[in-house]
């Protein structure tokens, strides 16, 4: 049996942070950073069975078309992934009565919905990038055993060597995607690449106001980085954590990014709302065919 202190359970039945019952989330959760953007996902449903906030956490649970769909926001970072990705984790697959692991698991869908930064010349503003791998410089997976099962570490390893990777940095990961939400995601609109989840928005991703940058030639040397063909594509702050840990807990997992801002052309897209709802009907209606 779990104990208390490790699995919160609040008074009325829900789990400590995401205030949550199992019985109000689906299969396939859409994961967002904006708490906002619930509504905006949520506003394209046919029906709405649930809503509930706590903080930065809000759920939206509803049907488009056929499909059961939960929205979750989760905030900014892979702190917050970490709170999200086990809260739900433990709704489907431990008993909130006995607190005891359930003899069967279950396998969510998270589909991260996100914003991001291109590091590719030929990645313009507004296009939709799936990541195939994600790349955490956060650390948060290097905490939970079997992190080397679930990551390329070739990929790991020629990175660390072309970046002569700092010692004081948390040592990166790399993690796939799920190729089942690939093949239904993936389409004529979308471009595949390869992310890099920062734990933070200026300094680990390059930006200089005040503080000078510890490795100030980084980007350089991830935008110079070749892996068996492929090169390193985007900037986000959520995607490797969603990734590793779905991996150990058996979940599927994928992120698709509209890209706002490419810091090779300096071009960036403050009204980028329109051209998100665009990217939210192509997602919901890839999912609303697999039913």
């Amino acid at each position: 049996m779990i104990q208390e202190s490790e699995l919160i359970i609040n008074p009325d039945g829900t789990i400590f942070h995401l205030h949550l019952k199992p019985n109000q989330i689906a299969d396939t959760i859409l994961l967002v950073g904006d708490p906002g953007r619930v509504d905006m996902i949520a506003s394209f449903f046919d029906k709405i069975e649930h809503k509930v906030q706590n903080r930065e956490f809000k759920t939206v649970t509803g049907w488009y078309k056929n499909r059961h769909l939960s929205v979750v926001a989760t905030g900014i970072g892979t702190d917050n992934i970490d709170i999200v990705v086990n809260e739900l984790d433990a709704l489907v697959n431990i008993d909130m009565n006995t607190r005891k692991l359930k003899d069967e698991i279950t396998c969510l869908n998270l589909i991260r919905l996100g914003t991001s930064g291109s590091l590719r010349e030929n990645i313009p503003v507004n296009s939709f990038v799936i990541s195939e791998k994600s790349i955490g410089f956060d650390g948060l997976l290097n905490f939970y055993e079997g992190r080397d099962i679930v990551s390329d570490l070739e990929f790991e390893q020629s990175l660390l060597y072309h970046t002569q990777w700092r010692k004081l940095l948390s040592k990166p990961y790399v993690v796939d995607c799920s190729k089942e939400l690939f093949d239904i995601i993936s389409g004529d609109q979308t471009i595949s690449g390869i992310n890099i989840s920062a734990p933070g928005f200026y300094g680990p991703q390059g930006r200089v106001l005040r503080l000078p940058l510890a490795d100030p030639n980084l980007n350089e040397k991830i935008e110079s980085f070749e892996f068996l063909g492929k090169k390193i594509t985007n900037f986000e702050m959520e995607s490797s954590a969603i990734y590793g840990l779905s991996k150990l807990l058996g979940h599927e997992a994928l992120t698709i990014c509209l890209i706002i801002a490419n810091r090779i052309t300096g071009q960036v897209n403050e009204n980028y709302q329109p051209q998100m709802k665009i990217m939210i009907q192509y997602v919901l209606d890839k999912l609303a065919e697999e039913v």
